[in-house]
């Protein structure tokens, strides 16, 4: 069976976030404890299943952390888009068939990816006890986007969010008492920069001590800094050691997200569960 690894939200190889691909050769999902055994075996931050389908969607999509199965992932799904336009030819819109509804990815020749996800406008929430010490620096304001589980913590500058060392183990904890399951840093822009917001993005409660590029998060981020800046369309650069690039169009109460791809292993996986 045919299994990827390709680059998401990126122009480059080894940069942006590595998602696993695996397209199956069948129209019905095979067991989950083997999709889940795949993506521990990839160790990824996230592994994307699909398979053909017919009616309101072409592809049933699901994601796989290293241990959870997830609600929604941006970088896997850019990144099951970009296999299947090279599969498939562009242009071309791709519907899929998820756990948060029906998701499209619109292929262009050029390359980019446009996603188009529901928006998770974040409210404004006190942090939770144990956030702050976990989290290892005081936020000027925090935010809650409970359609994902997330915590969005703004800071003051770039140089904050460069600057994050969390307590992994302590924001792991946390999701017991206040049922979060990953935290956003964000902060504007350094002066001069082409982007107009950083963030970096944290789920060891997941597996995933700190995620790469993450399509999600923007879900939340893109309404937190278009309502800010007074902008629909923005460019986010993820700070990680990896970074990756997203732009943001806000649409109503969707989000676009549109980025770039690379595939860097194309191979064969030879345990097939049926």
């Amino acid at each position: 069976m045919r299994i990827r690894i390709i680059d998401a939200f990126t122009d480059r190889p080894f940069a942006g976030n590595p998602a696993g691909v695996c397209l199956l050769d069948r129209s019905t999902w095979p067991d989950e404890a083997w999709m889940q055994q795949v993506a521990a075996e990839l160790n990824l931050s996230d592994t994307a299943f699909a398979h053909r389908l017919g009616g309101d969607a072409d592809w049933a999509l699901r994601w796989f952390t290293p241990t959870v199965e997830v609600k929604l992932c941006g970088h896997a799904t850019l990144a099951t888009a970009h296999a299947l336009s090279a599969d498939l030819g562009t242009p071309r819109t791709l519907r899929f068939d998820t756990r948060s509804g029906v998701l499209t990815a619109r292929t262009a020749t050029n390359g980019l990816i446009t996603l188009d996800f529901p928006a998770a406008p974040p409210i404004e929430a006190p942090a939770p006890d144990g956030f702050v010490e976990a989290f290892g620096v005081a936020p000027a304001v925090t935010y809650r986007a409970d359609q994902l589980g997330d915590l969005l913590a703004v800071l003051p500058d770039e140089a904050s969010v460069r600057a994050l060392q969390p307590d992994f183990r302590a924001l792991a904890n946390l999701r017991t008492s206040t049922g979060l399951r990953g935290f956003i840093g964000t902060g504007p822009a350094a002066a001069g920069a082409s982007y107009d917001f950083v963030s970096r993005f944290f789920a060891p409660a997941d597996g995933i001590p700190e995620d790469p590029v993450t399509g999600g998060a923007h879900t939340v981020l893109a309404p937190y800094w278009s309502r800010r800046l007074g902008r629909d369309d923005l460019t986010g650069l993820q700070v990680s050691a990896r970074t990756g690039v997203v732009r943001t169009g806000l649409r109503g109460d969707r989000v676009e997200l549109t980025g770039r791809a690379v595939t860097m292993l194309d191979g064969t996986l030879m345990h097939r569960p049926w």
